[in-house]
């Protein structure tokens, strides 16, 4: 009878601890983009904006926009709102494909990475350039990078279950050989 109730008592206990452990999170993803994944544009855009998933934040030089041929385009200061990143670009180069490339740290500290593939059908233009340069902000009007220290990494919560685990285990196996000898 007690070996039964022993048993009973871990496969509880091992039950209740899957119960409570909390969900596995994913990674943020980008869920949108302007300019948007494939987009063919007649102007060349002078800022973009990527919306992910959760609140991020950005390594140094997060953001590069190279065309097919090299060309790269200048980048601004990014301006992090929560979960939109906001750019302001220096278009330059001639009509081709372009390809924006992103990183970004997710809310549990992973970083993820990520492309944005578009088209121009047209030159970028000086009058484009000059209006990113202008609407460029300055850093003191930047909204401040958003750090999220109020959760815990995944791999911890997986390390305390299997803890929880290993002690009820152990106080399974004790009770299936007869308890403690005094």
């Amino acid at each position: 009878m007690i070996p039964r109730r022993a048993l009973t008592a871990v496969f509880a206990a091992a039950a209740a601890l899957l119960m409570l452990a909390p969900p596995a999170s994913a990674h943020t993803e980008l869920e949108s983009s302007s300019p948007a994944e494939g987009a063919t544009l007649s102007e060349a855009p002078t800022q973009v904006q990527l919306t992910f998933g959760e609140p991020v934040t950005l390594p140094p030089d997060a953001l590069k926009i190279t065309g097919r041929d090299g060309t790269a385009w200048p980048v601004g200061t990014p301006a992090v709102a929560g979960n939109v990143v906001t750019v302001p670009v220096t278009p330059a180069g001639p009509a081709q494909a372009y390809t924006l490339t992103w990183q970004a740290v997710a809310k549990d500290g992973d970083n993820v990475t990520g492309t944005v593939h578009f088209t121009l059908t047209a030159a970028a233009s000086t009058t484009a350039a000059t209006q990113a340069a202008i609407t460029e902000p300055a850093p003191s009007s930047q909204a401040p990078v958003t750090v999220d220290t109020g959760s815990l990494p995944g791999w911890i919560w997986v390390l305390v279950a299997v803890i929880g685990l290993l002690a009820v285990i152990v106080v399974g196996v004790r009770f299936l050989r007869g308890g403690p000898k005094e």
